[in-house]
């Protein structure tokens, strides 16, 4: 989603109670009885204008052949994104694809969250296709997307995406299109949120609903990172459409740039800490260095406690023998011995950030004979 976003204040009833109710002060359009659609493209708008001509056209020109319908709401922007998409709706019309524009025109926005909830309630399809205003769908995403949501209900289906400009945050495009099946799971702690992200997401309406809505706490809040890991602990599925059927604009207003690193660090701390460490009785991070004592410090008393030790390939760090945890309260405090990898022992938490080592991480996980999943876990 285009532009940044203002926080919201938050409300009295619980998020998971507030299913997306709508305010009788925004203007909507209802979805005539007995007009469900088979798919709702889901669209929050905030100062798009640059982007809306051609996120349009590509929508028109989807070769999905069921009904569909465009859902747009528009938070508070301060351009002519509404006027664009009022000028675009006799064109979807013509093409018997209805497009519901609703919004709020208050002095500040109210998150992306809020947006995409919004444009889900007032929508009809079984399933829904989210598009982020400043992205390009290829027009057979629809199409290739709902086969498979359609054979995986709890799924969220995402899709490969050619980043632009290119060149652009090769790395995490990388990361994006080359995960494997498995890896979509056993990845979900790395630094990079979801394993499919989220302006490829395909899902049902169902689905949707079994875990969501949103989280609405507007700027600088996940909502992606959330949803996708509540939808994990559900039991739902994630599964990647091997071609690329998204255009995916890198620009620096895009909402994600407002999401704080430690925010995400957190929130794949606690995540890691409630799936994986808490079925283990003792681990060893994988790491000597600055990220892998962070993560160290950033575990619960219980958890420190189930280190066994750090390993490292830097013959310096293994020298000194020991990291001493300096801030603990505990006498004496912790020392935990520092290990060559090779003298370790699994199961271990990987904190080497991937893709920057040539190669060599991979191979010495390899050299162990270890199965991601199982004998380890990538948390960087």
């Amino acid at each position: 989603m285009s532009g940044t976003h203002g926080g919201s204040s938050a409300e009295s009833e619980p998020e998971s109670k507030r299913l997306c109710k709508r305010s009788a002060s925004h203007e909507h359009d209802e979805p005539t009885e007995g007009s469900s659609a088979a798919v709702s493209v889901i669209m929050p708008v905030f100062n798009a204008s640059d982007w809306l001509d051609e996120c349009l056209q590509a929508i028109l020109e989807q070769d999905f052949q069921g009904r569909m319908e465009l859902s747009v709401y528009d938070d508070s922007s301060t351009d002519n994104s509404r006027e664009l998409l009022e000028r675009w709706r006799q064109r979807f019309e013509d093409r018997g694809f209805p497009m519901l524009i609703s919004g709020h025109s208050s002095s500040s926005p109210h998150g992306v969250g809020f947006a995409k909830n919004q444009a889900v309630s007032q929508s009809s399809g079984r399933f829904l296709c989210f598009q982020d205003a400043d992205d390009v769908m290829r027009p057979q995403r629809v199409r290739l997307q709902y086969e498979v949501a359609a054979a995986n209900p709890t799924a969220i289906v995402g899709c490969k995406v050619c980043r632009v400009p290119e060149g652009s945050t090769e790395r995490y495009t990388r990361w994006i299109n080359s995960l494997n099946p498995e890896q979509l799971l056993t990845q979900v702690y790395t630094s990079h949120g979801p394993t499919v992200i989220m302006p490829t997401w395909f899902c049902s309406r169902d689905w949707f609903e079994k875990v969501g809505p949103f989280n609405e706490g507007g700027k600088g809040v996940p909502e992606d990172l959330l949803f996708f890991y509540e939808s994990l602990r559900r039991g739902g599925h994630v599964i990647r459409v091997d071609e690329c059927l998204l255009v995916y604009r890198y620009h620096e207003h895009a909402a994600t740039h407002s999401v704080l690193e430690e925010t995400i660090w957190n929130l794949r701390v606690d995540f890691l800490q409630e799936r994986v460490l808490s079925q283990w009785e003792s681990f060893t991070i994988w790491n000597a260095g600055k990220q892998g004592r962070k993560l160290y410090r950033s575990l619960s008393p219980t958890n420190q406690k189930k280190v066994k030790a750090f390993c490292d390939v830097d013959e310096n760090k293994i020298q000194k023998g020991f990291y001493t945890y300096e801030e603990s309260k505990e006498r004496p405090k912790p020392r935990i011995p520092v290990l060559r990898f090779t003298n370790a022992s699994p199961p271990f938490i990987v904190c080497v950030k991937l893709d920057m080592t040539s190669g060599v991480l991979e191979e010495n996980l390899r050299s162990l004979q270890l199965k991601e999943g199982i004998h380890y876990y990538h948390f960087n």
